[in-house]
């Protein structure tokens, strides 16, 4: 198969779909791979290193489109890669529909095979692909708190871990899944106090044994959240419903409540966000305020550490990368139930449930 690797064009997504040793692998696998010209720079990876890989490089992102049969990327295609999509492509990427109906709505009309990572499931019942991206994302999250709580940030004054005499920063995570244990690994790691908030009682039941004596838990009630929101001083929020749009968790109402530069850091935007009041950023302008709160909504996070992320992405995404380029996505995906449940778009049609009714799309089963 055509493997095609275009560079990433979000707003300082530094990432690359497939680093050097990915496409070594491809090609020890029989497999052509073209990588447009600078696609790794991000990364410290030159031309050559590709071609040493036994990669073909190319001038443009249109000439990979053209030419390539499988794409592979990081982050969702831009309104300009959507337009080069034709019916028999197959991408594979990050998608995250549920939050954007025009991307989902352009993937319809290109006809081609859409396999979101963020949806790939596992035989444990996790997201394989979109777990190390989450553990980033978990691990960022309360280090931009803690830069944001700086004063000269606009934030409390507050150091995270407090000093011997004066009280620590309260951290509330939103969620104990893979980002939110990973947020608390992190500001358990600097003396922070911290509560994680679930709905799940088993889980918080094993995140009580995981971190012992080291953080609180709370069941994730509606007034449990506005009093946590109301004492906190950085807010996590790591709230996950596969392919679907994020519960708002935290309202405009409670927001009023907080103290003056406290933080709000929305892991979830990607599909949406969890708090009301969150709205897409960039690293270019990653921070906005409503109401004396610092909302950090960043959607492609990991893409700050651009290094450590693609290396841990591709770990992730290769064995899945090789399977769909050695039998074709259809056979793939009809010998792995788990890579089908990956397949958001084709033949025009919603082929995820979640994503279609957070759209208010037709859904359509796959048939294979």
């Amino acid at each position: 198969m055509r493997v095609g690797v275009p560079k990433e064009i979000k707003n300082h997504e530094y990432r690359v779909g497939l680093t050097p040793p990915s496409v070594a692998e491809l090609v020890a696998a029989g497999h052509e791979v073209i990588v447009e010209t600078k696609a790794g720079s991000g990364i410290d990876f030159e031309d050559q290193d590709y071609v040493d890989a036994g990669a073909r490089i190319v001038a443009t992102a249109a000439e990979v489109f053209d030419q390539a049969e499988m794409i592979v990327k990081v982050k969702e295609p831009q309104p300009q890669e959507v337009a080069m999509l034709r019916p028999h492509h197959l991408l594979f990427t990050y998608l995250h529909l549920a939050a954007d109906k025009p991307q989902a709505e352009g993937l319809m009309a290109s006809g081609a095979t859409c396999i979101a990572y963020e949806t790939v499931t596992s035989p444990r019942g996790g997201l394989p692909l979109l777990k190390p991206m989450s553990e980033v994302a978990g691990r960022m999250a309360v280090q931009v708190g803690a830069h944001y709580l700086e004063k000269e940030q606009g934030g409390r004054g507050v150091l995270l871990g407090g000093v011997p005499g004066v009280a620590p920063a309260k951290v509330a995570i939103l969620g104990g899944g893979v980002s939110g244990v990973n947020a608390a690994q992190m500001a358990v790691g600097l003396r922070a106090d911290v509560t994680i908030y679930d709905i799940n009682n088993d889980r918080l039941a094993e995140l009580d044994m995981f971190f012992s004596s080291q953080i609180k838990t709370a069941y994730a009630s509606k007034a449990a959240i506005a009093a946590a929101v109301k004492n906190a001083h950085l807010v996590i929020g790591a709230v996950l419903v596969p392919g679907a749009a994020a519960p708002k968790l935290v309202t405009r109402d409670m927001l009023k409540t907080m103290k003056r530069g406290s933080v709000l850091v929305d892991i979830a935007i990607d599909q949406g966000g969890c708090f009301e009041t969150s709205h897409a950023t960039t690293h270019e302008d990653p921070v906005f305020e409503i109401d004396g709160v610092i909302h950090y909504c960043v959607a492609n996070m990991p893409g700050a550490v651009a290094r450590t992320s693609a290396f841990a992405l591709n770990n992730a995404t290769l064995p899945f990368a090789l399977r769909l380029a050695n039998m074709g996505a259809e056979a793939a995906m009809k010998a792995d139930a788990h890579l089908a449940n990956g397949l958001n778009v084709s033949g025009g049609k919603i082929r995820h449930a979640a994503v279609a009714e957070a759209l208010d799309l037709p859904f359509e089963a796959w048939a294979g």
